[in-house]
């Protein structure tokens, strides 16, 4: 399996509550934090539901 690289780069504070438990749920604990995680179709999902306030490295 690869690691990837996973930044908050936006605000978690106008969305949902699914979404803010995604956030946690991936272990990313404030903004621009930036944690490294293993691929897999589960963590992959979770990254596509909150995409719009993260930045993703390979």
């Amino acid at each position: 399996m690869t690691k990837i690289k996973v930044t908050q780069v936006r605000s978690g504070i106008g969305s949902t509550k699914r979404q803010k438990r995604t956030l946690e749920a991936l272990g990313i604990k404030k903004l621009h934090n930036t944690i490294e995680v293993e691929t897999s179709p589960q963590v992959l999902g979770m990254i596509n539901k909150v995409k719009h306030l993260l930045r993703v490295e390979e």
